[in-house]
């Protein structure tokens, strides 16, 4: 199958649409190219750093958060056994580990096939879902990396659940 090539005009390009977006939620934000947008986001846990890119070739708007947890070399192999636990959990985007930088980020991407543009409740949904997992597992890596426990334990223990209150 070949992929048909079209000379597609949008209504604004879909990292402006961010931009857009960012301002509108007074995130700090910079852009470093017509096709990168950073934006810096504090969490529960830790700050969180996202990126999103505008791919043109397969008109995919890519979103990568990452957080401040360096992965130490002697914890990489349980570190990768968590990434796979969870990802089998998740129903979009996915959490990588850059061996090179010993860091770990969540990815995802929104195809914008056919000229679509992006609106701001697509761009919001899709930070706010990448935050979430973060926020929801980044407990689980600290168990892994800082505490020396296994992949499993670590995220039995971060998915643990309280009910009620004390």
């Amino acid at each position: 199958m070949d992929i048909l090539e079209y000379d597609i005009a949008r209504d604004a390009h879909p990292v402006d649409v961010i931009e857009h977006v960012a301002n509108a939620n007074d995130w700090s934000f910079e852009r470093s190219g017509d096709d990168e947008i950073s934006i810096a986001v504090a969490g529960t846990w830790t700050d969180y750093h996202v990126s999103y890119s505008w791919i043109e070739e397969f008109e995919a708007l890519h979103l990568a958060c990452a957080f401040d947890i360096k992965v130490p070399e002697n914890r990489t192999l349980e570190v990768m056994r968590l990434l796979s636990l969870i990802n089998e959990q998740m129903l979009f985007g996915h959490f990588d580990f850059w061996e090179q930088e010993g860091a770990v980020m969540f990815r995802q991407s929104l195809l914008l096939a056919g000229g679509l543009d992006p609106s701001s409740q697509q761009v919001e949904v899709l930070l706010h879902s990448a935050l979430e997992a973060c926020e929801c597992y980044y407990q689980a890596f600290q168990f892994v990396i800082w505490s020396g426990s296994s992949a499993r334990d670590a995220l039995d223990s971060a998915l643990f659940e309280t009910c009620g209150s004390a």
